[in-house]
């Protein structure tokens, strides 16, 4: 999974299923980028029950519900969770967190998210 090279946009993981389709919709962003504020800085705020619109190719909106965020140190990111096959329409966000050095983030942060009934 490689984010966007444009620090200001986010990138969604082609494998996966589009956002508001069945499965893992997975989206990743930068959080910072040459010590500015990106496309994901407030990531890690958002809590269960905050909601998050995602514009698709089409024009429509898919809108979903914050389940839980979480925070993960890079060398025991729980890729199983984030990417396996789930039954009904999810999101999983990602960018980076923790100590920075060497010009990397020593974590992730993943919210997870539900497509909201009305969609």
């Amino acid at each position: 999974m490689e984010t966007p090279k444009n620090p200001a946009k986010a990138g969604w993981f082609t494998p996966g299923p589009t956002p508001g389709a069945k499965g893992p919709a997975v989206i990743a962003g930068h959080v910072t980028w040459n010590q500015t504020k990106s496309v994901f800085f407030n990531l890690a705020r958002l809590r269960h029950g905050d909601h998050i619109a995602v514009q698709r190719n089409d024009g429509s909106t898919a809108r979903f519900t914050v389940t839980r965020t979480e925070q993960y140190a890079k060398d025991h990111f729980p890729s199983i969770e984030v990417y396996r096959n789930i039954d009904y329409a999810g999101l999983r966000l990602i960018t980076c967190a923790g100590t920075y050095r060497d010009h990397h983030y020593a974590d992730n942060v993943v919210v997870y998210a539900t497509l909201d009934p009305a969609n």
